[in-house]
């Protein structure tokens, strides 16, 4: 296997390349920067600097579980958008620098790697998800678990489960690295999702799938991680129209956090031990701003509890202790639930609507394929397709950067590492967030040129190119491009 890699770096928007042709990037997960709130958060910094008791709070060491105000503002905004059976309490509600912090905080409190026998991600899986894992000591227990068409193949999980059940047996003399602590429990298997509109894949995992996971999770000691990120930017594909965008409601299907809440007495049920089964990751990322660098986990309170309990987060206090008092405002003015429907979901319904209309005029033509054609909500970042059976993504990606200045995601970097069981080398993935709008038909019609070469020449998966060596992904080119 040849060692060449794509530099994704070295076409960054409004550069050329030999192709002598603009830049277009598809693979950058970035919002596209008109759609920043920036005059809002302006209006709530300066607002919350200008009131001493605001100011002061924000500026020294907070809370460990986070600005109390913040969690309570967060708590009835998910009550309203989700509407579970019953409110969402704010002690539910741990603040934190945004969901890969947060996640890595978690690995700390609720995982041991000589006892947490597997990390299960569905895949194809976010790729910078991969280090945090490896870094909490799972570099050799990542394991895949392949979509479906409903979201997860929940029968190969099942199995996958029991055969490594198997081979563990009962021994408790494995030796333990962490003291035993009231405040925190050790799952035996972790589960890694993006429940709705995937990334990579852009899929959503259906209903009864949610609750069949959370079924399995209790019945195997399972937690799982759903990165929920995606949620409050989806909309009707059939109207990429922006008032109707604003004004249309979409189903909302429950997350499996609000699943295990209520599922047969949720965790207050007999036998339970008051964690919970799932944890929802949440950030401000994709609605407000990366750089503002906060989110929150929801989770059961004694979950909740113990994260706002480890050590990198009692150590001062929650993270973006400063930045929870603008989006306290934020969210009580409601200026950023506005922004979201009536800036945020249009905006990337018509993103959404030009790249999937070229994609059907390009692309579906030459034998591509979409996930969950017929679905009637829509949302998030991305767009996964399936190639042609001749073609190779590693090399169409190559080519279309050689040949179009066009940079896009092959789908083997979305691979888990170390494991063969689950490859997605006729897969490219494509975002419609970051580039402009009048970039995104283009850049899918520079794929469509380069395909056709490639068909009229009869070529296939030469491989010749290479993102990175299988097992050892090295995702230092990728920072940035989520």
């Amino acid at each position: 296997m040849s060692s060449t890699s794509t530099n994704f770096s070295s076409l960054p928007a409004g550069m050329t390349n030999a192709s002598s042709k603009p830049a277009i990037n598809l693979l950058r997960g970035w919002p596209n920067g008109s759609l920043l709130p920036v005059s809002l958060i302006k209006e709530a910094a300066t607002t919350a600097l200008s009131d001493p008791s605001i100011a002061y709070d924000g500026l020294v060491y907070g809370a460990d579980e986070g600005y109390p105000p913040a969690r309570e503002a967060i708590a009835e905004w998910l009550t309203s958008f989700y509407n579970p059976s019953k409110p969402i309490e704010a002690e539910r509600i741990c603040l934190n620098g945004g969901a890969s912090q947060s996640l890595g905080c978690m690995l700390n409190v609720y995982t041991e790697p000589s006892s947490t026998l597997n990390i299960w991600l569905v895949a194809p899986a976010y790729m910078l998800v991969f280090r945090i894992f490896e870094d909490a000591g799972f570099s050799d227990k990542m394991r895949a678990v392949p979509e479906d068409e409903d979201g997860i193949d929940i029968a190969y999980l099942r199995q996958e489960i029991l055969k490594s059940e198997e081979n563990a047996g009962k021994d408790t003399t494995t030796p333990r690295y962490k003291p035993h602590r009231d405040r925190a429990k050790v799952y035996r298997h972790v589960v890694y999702c993006v429940p709705t509109f995937s990334n990579p894949s852009s899929r959503t995992m259906s209903l009864h799938q949610r609750r069949d996971l959370v079924r399995l999770a209790r019945e195997f000691d399972v937690l799982l991680v759903c990165d929920d990120v995606y949620d409050f930017l989806q909309w009707p594909t059939a109207s990429p129209d922006t008032k109707l965008v604003e004004t249309l409601k979409t189903s909302h299907l429950p997350r499996l956090v609000d699943i295990d809440r209520e599922l047969d007495g949720g965790a207050d049920r007999k036998g339970a031990d008051g964690f919970g089964n799932v944890v929802s990751n949440g950030t401000f990322s994709k609605l407000a701003g990366p750089g503002l660098r906060s989110g929150w986990i929801e989770g059961t309170a004694k979950f909740s509890y113990g994260v706002s309990q480890a050590g990198i987060q009692r150590s001062g206090g929650a993270p973006s202790q400063l930045t929870s008092t603008y989006l306290t405002r934020l969210l009580q003015t409601g200026q950023l639930q506005h922004h979201i429907q009536t800036v945020l979901r249009p905006a990337y319904a018509t993103r959404y609507s030009l790249m999937a209309s070229a994609i059907k005029e390009h692309l579906l033509p030459l034998g591509f394929t979409m996930p969950q054609p017929d679905r009637e909500v829509v949302g998030g970042y991305f767009i996964w397709l399936g190639l042609p059976e001749t073609l190779n993504g590693e090399e169409l990606t190559q080519r279309c950067q050689d040949e179009e200045s066009l940079v896009i995601a092959p789908g083997s970097i979305f691979e888990v590492p170390g494991d063969e069981s689950a490859r997605f080398e006729r897969s490219v993935r494509l975002c419609f967030a970051f580039e402009e709008e009048e970039n995104l038909g283009e850049g899918v019609r520079r794929i469509g040129d380069v395909v056709e070469m490639m068909l009229e020449s009869g070529e296939g998966p030469c491989g010749e190119y290479v993102v990175v060596e299988r097992g050892h992904k090295d995702d230092t080119k990728l920072q940035g491009f989520m």
